[in-house]
């Protein structure tokens, strides 16, 4: 992928060409008395939720009418919304004051571009913008071939009415967006056999609007029956649902919902979000989107600059403008009636076509190249709320040595755990301590992060302590030449030279090997087993010590003379 950096100012002009002057807005109503606003949608599904939940005396229907408002609340206009909110009798949560009509508020943070302030402008609501407007370059850089994807990590901006949820919605936010331009007569992936096997919670819309639950389903499967748009679309979702369990996630709290008609957005041919289980219920934390060709025709129409790809053939092609059969329909058409309604792919819509606006005739033209406007994939991370979710997938208890406390620990994978391991003496020893800064050297070369701890206090409260940062390894120095490692989970214990010690972090924590499958360099052997084994050994030697020494008495006098001879 090419990475590109875009600036987050973003000129109105390029927002007006995308949709999001006109349609990126939220219906808000206020407090007619003390001016507060809130989000009209929260504010019903709210009295919905909370009707449902603790109303003990709602009848069948009217949860039933409640339930079905839920579920079309996206699809309601201002008009609608205001209705329901007199017919419920819904006012501000904080004073009880009346509310006003719902109007539209644009989310987007405008600002002024310039010394003069005559430059309209916005804060960027995704970092998608900046990669179409700079499609033209990023084809170039690609040696003119399809696909290709460019990649962008960044802040985006959206003026929240009324930011909720903890971290969970918030006005300022780091979002990571891919971008995977592709022919729309051909969306094969090369890949997706490598993903086709997967097999996870989907949510198609079909199961959400018959009231059923998400199901296990394998992906090839669901794109062979057009559950999934087409092969790219669903390898990304596949790569989504790697990438997410990889970091941590619950593959049981996980799952991928199809938008419903009503909630698409304006330029979406499919889309369907992975949402994570979390105190706060299912949240949107990536959306996988085919966005088909919309991005990039709206800015060649603004622009006048063609964002096209071009596909040279072999030999020259025959073309026809139109399918015979559908030409002469439409010829037919136009003398019956005078009009007739026509589709156009690239705006989206249909038209009203007039008799005297065209002539149709037939004629074959020779092509030596196809130029089209490419369609495009895009999985859209929210960053923060993945995090978040690790956060709340990760932490459990655990009872302590002595079972009179709860201790907590967060069980991030060794790959994503901010400190990769500890390294401490077991005792305040001069010795020890040398060589635990020794340790830590080898470490900070390997590239491992990791936290030294020299003081005294007992072992099991410094265990206890890394275990609350998450920290999956700790290295704990008991001689000079070899140490023990000592892993977070399953509190198993190995011991490897000194010199070992930074490789064998790296190797688990890199993903080279798994600690549970025994595969690090070193023996995987608790420090009982150890002592086991050392106990077995000095038993043997005892035992068959006697007998050697008489044999080697015997023998000696020919030993002395293997000695002259050699």
């Amino acid at each position: 992928m090419l990475e590109v950096d875009c600036p987050c100012v973003t000129p109105e002009a390029v927002l007006k060409a995308s949709g999001h002057v006109e349609k990126f807005t939220d219906l808000m109503v206020k407090d007619e008395k003390m001016g507060t606003c809130y989000r009209a949608d929260h504010l019903l599904k709210d009295f919905g939720n909370e009707k449902l939940e603790k109303d003990l005396s709602l009848s069948a229907e009217k949860a039933a009418e409640l339930r079905h408002l839920l579920a079309v609340l996206d699809d309601l206009s201002a008009e609608e919304l205001g209705a329901k909110i007199k017919e419920y009798g819904i006012t501000a949560p904080d004073t009880k004051n009346p509310l006003s009509d719902p109007y539209p508020f644009n989310l987007m943070f405008q600002t002024s571009i310039g010394p003069s302030g005559l430059i309209p402008g916005y804060m960027r609501p995704e970092t998608a913008q900046g990669i179409f407007v700079n499609f033209k370059d990023l084809y170039y850089y690609n040696g003119n071939k399809l696909p290709f994807a460019a990649a962008q990590i960044g802040q985006a901006f959206r003026n929240e009415i009324s930011p909720r949820q903890g971290l969970l919605r918030v006005r300022e936010f780091t979002l990571a967006e891919i971008e995977h331009f592709v022919d729309p007569q051909d969306k094969s992936h090369a890949k997706f056999s490598e993903v086709a096997n997967l097999e996870f919670l989907m949510f198609p819309r079909e199961e959400q609007m018959s009231g059923k639950s998400a199901k296990r389903i394998p992906l090839g499967e669901a794109v062979s029956k057009g559950i999934v748009n087409n092969e790219t679309l669903g390898y990304f979702i596949g790569r989504v649902y790697l990438f997410l369990t990889c970091l941590g996630i619950d593959k049981e709290r996980l799952r991928f919902r199809q938008h419903l008609a009503n909630e698409m957005a304006h330029y979406a041919a499919d889309c369907w979000d992975a949402e994570i289980e979390c105190s706060y219920g299912w949240i949107e934390c990536v959306g996988i989107a085919d966005r088909s060709a919309y991005d990039l025709h709206a800015h060649t129409e603004k622009s006048g600059v063609a964002l096209v790809a071009q596909e040279k053939f072999s030999e020259p092609r025959e073309v026809e403008a139109m399918n015979e059969k559908e030409a002469m329909e439409m010829k037919a058409a136009l003398e019956s009636k005078g009009e007739v309604e026509f589709y156009v792919c690239t705006l989206g819509k249909n038209v009203c076509i007039k008799k005297n606006m065209l002539l149709i005739s037939k004629e074959k033209k020779k092509e030596h190249q196809r130029v089209f406007t490419p369609s495009v994939i895009e999985p859209s991370f929210g960053i923060g709320r993945i995090i978040y979710c690790l956060y709340e997938h990760s932490f459990y208890t655990r009872p302590s040595k002595a079972g009179d406390e709860q201790l907590n620990v967060f069980r991030f994978p060794p790959l994503v755990a901010p400190i990769k391991c500890t390294v401490f003496p077991l005792v305040q020893n001069q010795q020890y301590e040398e060589v635990a800064k020794v340790i830590s050297k080898l470490l900070k070369v390997a590239g491992i992060s990791h936290k030294i701890d020299i003081t005294g206090t007992s072992i099991g409260k410094r265990y206890a302590r890394t275990d609350e940062l998450g920290v999956p390894f700790a290295i704990t120095v008991d001689s000079t030449s070899s140490v023990t490692i000592r892993e977070r989970d399953s509190k198993d214990q190995i011991r490897v030279s000194l010199d070992e010690a930074a490789s064998v972090i790296k190797a688990v924590t890199d993903g080279q090997t798994k600690w549970e499958d025994g595969s690090s360099p070193s023996p995987h052997f608790t420090l009982l087993s150890s002592l086991i084994v050392k106990t077995t050994l000095y038993i043997l030697i005892s035992i068959i010590w006697g007998p050697l020494k008489i044999i080697f008495k015997r023998f000696k006098s020919d030993f002395e003379k293997l000695k002259i001879n050699l």
